[in-house]
């Protein structure tokens, strides 16, 4: 028996890359649909924290744009 030929090295290496292209889209997909609206949602909330308490306390005077 012999070695793997060149024709049969360069499919299973296009077969790898073609795997790992699908799982590079796959958690990309996961990161735009799941991660990204979290963290917005999070950090909406927390400057909206911040800035309702900051208007509670200053009201809305000059100090409280600076």
């Amino acid at each position: 028996a012999s070695g793997p030929s060149a024709t049969e090295s360069e499919e299973e290496l296009q077969r790898l890359q073609k795997e790992w292209d699908e799982q590079v889209e796959q958690f990309r997909l996961i990161v735009e649909v799941v991660a990204l609206p979290f963290a917005g949602k999070w950090l909406g909330r927390k400057s909206a924290y911040w800035l309702y308490k900051r208007w509670l306390k200053m009201g809305w005077t000059a100090s409280f744009f600076l």
